[in-house]
């Protein structure tokens, strides 16, 4: 598409969690050092909890990288499943074999075994869940109940759980208090300032081949404004703005298509009238106040007012 236009060597701004755009502002990077220590000082249950589109699964995809070779690692992109079927889902994660009509107590006594015969190698288990929010409080107790996998002087199982602040919501109740009491580390992913959305925007064009800004300042306060910080709706807006910019033929983006983008987008759209809103209403107050000085002044000329 626009590649050979702008000179990108790859996409900069698309949706597939790639690593190697992994952007180190103040928050991502606070959360990757939060991991690391945890599981560092052998914490069992760690959560990392993001909005939509805030960067939690390429977090979880940068700290699998950052792990070492005595590190075994795990990982669920889905885990709407049964007890039994996480259980399974973790075992063949960890390359154990069993017999898929075997019971719930079986495959523990396999993990188990498993996860005894890493630790006695010198190998840490670390078992990350994406999406964990949309597991069921039947899966978070049996996930709960995986973690008392332990030797005398050590967790075998340490666990990562990435997570809409939903799943927040229903550890507060009291029916998975046991699970809360449990998670010891947790970070909480906001979203970039406009700061942040400048050096994240400019670090995409850099990896992907171009070096220099091409989106004015301009066009940045807007996508601030629109995606809110959040970066996922940042990428769609960038993909959209370079489209519109690349059919103009131009090689700058300004305000132009950076507006087209947003009105295709209805979520940014949305959310432009959301922050909106409060200057709205503080233009309306300040009208209000200024009239209604004005009626005191007239009153007081006419001879109304002492």
């Amino acid at each position: 598409m626009y590649l050979e236009h702008f000179g990108f060597a790859e996409q900069p701004f698309s949706l597939t969690p790639d690593t190697g755009f992994f952007y180190r502002h103040p928050g991502q990077q606070e959360a990757l050092n939060v991991l690391l220590v945890a599981l560092a000082t052998g914490e069992g249950f760690i959560k990392i909890v993001g909005e939509v589109g805030t960067g939690k699964t390429l977090l979880c995809r940068r700290l699998l990288d950052s792990l070492g070779e005595d590190c075994v690692t795990a990982y669920l992109p889905n885990p709407l499943l049964s007890p039994r079927q996480l259980h399974q889902a973790v075992a063949d994660e960890l390359g154990i074999e069993f017999r898929r009509d075997a019971t719930v107590q079986e495959l523990l006594k396999c993990l188990a075994a498993r996860l005894v015969e890493l630790s006695d190698a010198g190998r840490q288990v670390v078992l990350c869940i994406d999406e964990a929010q949309a597991m069921s409080d039947e899966s978070l107790e049996a996930l709960r109940l995986l973690s008392n996998l332990e030797t005398e002087k050590r967790k075998l199982l340490h666990i990562v759980l990435f997570a809409q602040p939903e799943l927040d919501e229903r550890l507060a109740g009291t029916g998975l208090r046991q699970l809360r009491q449990r998670i010891t580390f947790g970070y909480r992913l906001e979203p970039l300032n406009r700061e942040d959305v400048a050096g994240y925007v400019a670090h995409r064009l850099r990896v992907a081949g171009c070096p220099q800004q091409i989106f004015t300042r301009r066009a940045i306060d807007r996508l601030f404004r629109a995606s809110r910080g959040v970066p996922r709706l940042v990428n769609i807006l960038c993909h959209k703005s370079l489209l519109a910019a690349f059919g103009r033929g131009e090689a700058t983006i300004d305000l132009a298509p950076v507006r087209a983008a947003v009105a295709d987008t209805p979520d940014a759209a949305l959310g432009e009238r959301l922050s909106a809103a409060p200057m709205v209403w503080g233009l309306a107050l300040t009208g209000a106040l200024i009239l209604a000085g004005l009626a005191l002044v007239a009153r007081w000329a006419l001879g109304g007012m002492p």
